[in-house]
């Protein structure tokens, strides 16, 4: 059976996702990103100490978006690109998403949820927002073309990049600007595999 260590209130959240998607049975073993990672134990899964980390039947992957990948493959069913450049759009949207979002987002949730109201900064908040302007508005354009981002379906290009923007609510960053956008991620997360996974 597969194993995925991590839990959900982490970059986990995402595997966890995928893997209730495609409804392959798994163990997710709790490993939690800031005690049991840093163990030698785990070390020896990934030696960089992070969660997630998947173990399918000894093909061990780390880094959240290379799992999902895999599992679309693996899987081959409808979350799986249909063609070569299917595939090679699902990894350019998965690579974008982490480059061009989810450093200036989590600048903006830690400062203005995740860490204790002491330790937070306005500052860096509103710098990673600010960060945000341009590729919001790139995704925004392109949702006004199509559905979802990769073929005539939801895909997991959809469930990688929903899977960053889910906490811009919780970071309190306003989407309000971007209709195309708040549609699509209303309907990635609104999905039964998403409320289980990450709350919806």
């Amino acid at each position: 059976m597969i194993k995925l260590y991590g839990v959900r209130a982490s970059r986990a959240s995402r595997c966890l996702w995928m893997l209730e998607e495609l409804g392959i049975p798994y163990e997710n073993v709790p490993t939690h990103f800031a005690g049991d990672a840093q163990s030698a134990e785990f070390k020896k899964l990934n030696p960089n100490g992070r969660v997630p980390v998947l173990d399918d039947d000894g093909l061990v992957v780390f880094e959240s978006m290379a799992i999902n990948l895999h599992l679309a493959d693996k899987d081959r069913g409808g979350l799986a690109p249909r063609d070569a450049a299917e595939r090679a759009h699902a990894v350019q949207w998965s690579f974008w998403v982490m480059t061009e979002i989810e450093p200036g987002l989590i600048d903006a949730f830690l400062n203005r949820a995740m860490l204790p109201s002491d330790q937070r900064d306005p500052k860096v908040a509103a710098t990673g927002e600010a960060k945000l302007a341009r590729p919001l508005a790139v995704l925004d354009a392109e949702l006004a073309k199509r559905s979802w981002l990769v073929g005539d379906r939801f895909t997991v290009a959809d469930l990688n990049v929903a899977s960053v923007l889910f906490i811009a609510p919780i970071a309190q960053v306003d989407l309000a600007k971007y209709p195309n956008l708040q549609r699509w991620l209303a309907a990635c997360t609104s999905r039964p595999a998403a409320k289980r996974a990450i709350g919806g």
